[in-house]
């Protein structure tokens, strides 16, 4: 089969895996407490971002298949994410979060989903890129800071 339509049939299956993931993680957060959601946004993003660090030194040494794995589920969690901000969660327990999330619901949304589209995109270039580590600034670590500089709190 050609690459290109094995890179076409590879991203179906991860976005029909993606839009599963959401409806069931939809029905579990409203089952959920205020306090039980918040913990868990903030277990997955700090979940990926020592996944990050993970796919950033297995990139370095070339260790790409292992890197790719961890990409993709860089890539789900970010899905996952869109879930875990519902209006009952925008204060206690440590959120770390300014309100400006809900205020710019869907361009919020549309940066988590970026991050993951990104995510995919870079498990399908990495092993070919000439510069490993601006490929990761641009597509992984760039969605980080976009992120943090506009909806987390200041430490």
């Amino acid at each position: 089969m050609h690459s290109s339509i094995k890179h076409i049939v590879k991203n179906i299956g991860i976005s029909l895996f993606l839009i599963v993931s959401i409806l069931i993680s939809t029905h579990a957060n409203s089952e959920q407490s205020a306090e039980e959601i918040i913990k868990n946004r903030k277990a997955l993003f700090s979940k990926n971002y020592s996944t990050a660090k993970k796919v950033q030194s297995l990139s370095s040494k070339g260790e790409f298949d292992d890197a790719k794995k961890l990409m993709l589920e860089m890539s789900e969690n970010y899905i996952t994410l869109i879930e875990l901000f519902p209006e009952n969660t925008k204060e206690g327990f440590k959120t770390e979060v300014t309100p400006l999330i809900w205020e710019e619901k869907d361009k919020f949304n549309s940066l988590m989903e970026k991050s993951s589209n990104d995510m995919i995109e870079l498990a399908s270039i990495i092993d070919n890129s000439e510069d490993i580590r601006g490929t990761l600034g641009k597509l992984m670590w760039g969605n980080c800071k976009a992120c943090h500089s506009k909806y987390r709190e200041e430490h």
